[in-house]
């Protein structure tokens, strides 16, 4: 498994093409576009005690629209990282959960984390 200070010394060698770095960057670039924007991270973290309804996790995640939630739970649920259950009950039931697979983010979010709270420390001394 390549660490990020090999990613980084790959690209930063004085014979890589232009191509073959952007290639370097490709895993990179496409967990960046999976994980992009405001709530996949929150909606991931909100489901990480276990499965939740859809009302459950919009009251956890405050700001985040009906509308929104739906979308971001869908794009999840493509990337394998929820899945969604549906219960033979009247009205039916639906429930979201995490997957296994969405369980190998759990140090991507950790390092996030770090990392964020180091960033405000540098930039607002908090």
């Amino acid at each position: 498994m390549e660490t990020t200070t090999d990613i980084l010394s790959e690209i930063a060698k004085k014979d890589c093409q232009p191509q073959e770095c952007m290639g370097a960057l490709l895993p990179v670039r496409d967990a960046l576009e999976i994980l992009s924007g405001r709530w996949k991270l929150p909606i991931l973290i909100a489901l990480s005690n276990g499965p939740k309804r859809f009302k459950e996790i919009s009251k956890i995640i405050n700001g985040i629209t009906d509308k929104m939630l739906s979308k971001e739970l869908k794009d999840l649920e493509i990337n394998k990282l929820v899945t969604r259950t549906v219960y033979d009950t009247f009205p039916p039931t639906v429930e979201y959960s995490r997957t296994e697979h969405s369980n190998s983010l759990t140090n991507v979010i950790m390092a996030l984390k770090d990392w964020g709270t180091l960033h405000r420390k540098e930039i607002i001394g908090k």
